[in-house]
């Protein structure tokens, strides 16, 4: 049998794995482990020109982002009373509520703390926006990770690379074995976000007007190119052993330290369900 590329995301008390043509959703709840099965049909196949290099990557990460909501979504639902049950509207809502914020917090924020100590058009001025906006991530981060449920999903998240390590060692899925691996994996999403800022510090200086609304927007309209440039640099990366290369990807990695935790064994006992049920 071919070897399935994996990857996944952590949701409420369980692991997303997708595999080519589906994903698989596992959570633990009172009764034991429940999953779900969704199917999956990547855009990238039916067109070749989706899967040239840098529209690929937008193209995963927006494929990413709706089965995250969606596998998001029915976690919380399985967790929650009949009475309690989220709609997809009201995950909608939710998720444009938060992407306003974000954008707030993570492109307006760090931009006019820069502009109070630097000129626009300068260099001085894009460096220390990339460097605020490394600050207020990496602060945010830490802030939720105290969070008790929040640590559990990032327990999860340790959860799903460990299985994946184990299974691209071709080791037998038992927990005994995927709990002999890292909580860090060079494909994560952490570090993509790692790529993003150092991005966007070179492609926001090179995208400059005089009103600042219109800087701020053009943060906002670049994404999905920066997003794209990105990827490209995590997939190279992630798979090459060129000292170089591998220091370019270590600020991710060690971002992973705060967004993974180590999982107990019935933590991982739920990402083994998922992961088997996609390979």
């Amino acid at each position: 049998m071919s070897k399935v590329y994996v990857g996944g995301q952590a949701i409420i008390e369980g692991v997303m794995m997708k595999g080519v043509d589906k994903v698989a959703a596992a959570v633990r709840t009172k009764k034991g482990i429940k999953i779900e099965v969704f199917p999956f049909h990547s855009l990238t196949k039916k067109n070749f020109l989706l899967r040239l290099p840098f529209i690929r990557g937008v193209i995963f990460l927006g494929e990413m982002l709706v089965i995250g909501l969606k596998t998001l979504s029915w976690s919380a639902n399985q967790q929650a009373g009949k009475d309690e049950q989220i709609s997809s509207v009201e995950m909608t809502i939710t998720m444009v509520i938060s992407f306003v914020l974000g954008i707030g917090l993570f492109v307006g924020l760090p931009y006019f703390l820069s502009w109070l100590l630097a000129e626009q058009k300068t260099v001085a001025f894009n460096v220390l926006d990339g460097i605020f906006r490394l600050a207020v991530f990496l602060g945010y981060l830490l802030l939720i990770s105290m969070m008790k449920d929040v640590k559990r999903l990032f327990q999860y998240h340790g959860a799903e690379h460990k299985a994946v390590h184990c299974y691209e060692a071709k080791l037998p899925l038992i927990p005994k074995n995927v709990q002999k691996f890292s909580t860090i994996h060079p494909r994560c999403g952490t570090s993509l976000i790692v790529f993003v800022i150092a991005v966007s510090i070179v492609v926001f200086s090179l995208i400059q007007f005089d009103a600042w609304y219109w800087n701020v927007l053009s943060r906002v309209i670049v994404i999905p190119l920066i997003a794209g440039i990105s990827y490209e640099l995590l997939k190279f990366t992630a798979t090459s052993r060129f000292f170089l290369l591998r220091m370019i990807a270590a600020p991710g990695m060690w971002v992973q330290k705060i967004t993974t935790k180590q999982p107990t064994d019935d933590q991982v006992e739920v990402a083994i369900a998922a992961l088997k049920k996609v390979i």
